[in-house]
């Protein structure tokens, strides 16, 4: 009976440094891995914001809108034209193709951000 309690003694020590050596390279791990997603999905929302239409082009339409509207009225001049805005031009194909790989690598970025996180909490 001794020798059984000696083993597993000897296995229980053992078992707990290579759990210990274990879990210390694989936190590091998710360490990197919560880092390098992070960044990464930095800069692919910052390419993603710039690849959108731009609102700048509404803006200016509407506000020469209104500012003609504003002076059509300030001189009684009635106001009988319709003033379209501007359409934007249609995304091409390449386009297309480009954002839905640059969202497509932002979402398993942010998964496996995800992943890292919820392993680094079990």
């Amino acid at each position: 009976k001794d020798e059984r309690s000696r083993f597993w003694t000897v296995y229980q020590k053992v078992a707990l440094q290579h759990d210990n050596q274990f879990l210390e390279h694989y936190d590091g791990d998710m360490d990197i891995v919560l880092i390098f997603s992070g960044l990464f999905s930095a800069v692919n929302t910052a390419f993603i914001t710039t690849m959108g239409p731009s609102d700048a082009t509404t803006t200016d339409a509407l506000l020469t809108q209104i500012i003609t509207l504003m002076v059509m009225n300030s001189q009684g001049t009635p106001i009988t034209d319709s003033y379209p805005l501007p359409v934007p031009s249609a995304y091409s194909n390449g386009q297309i193709w480009f954002q839905t790989l640059a969202y497509a690598s932002l979402s398993f970025s942010l998964l496996a951000a995800f992943g890292a996180v919820l392993g680094k909490q079990w």
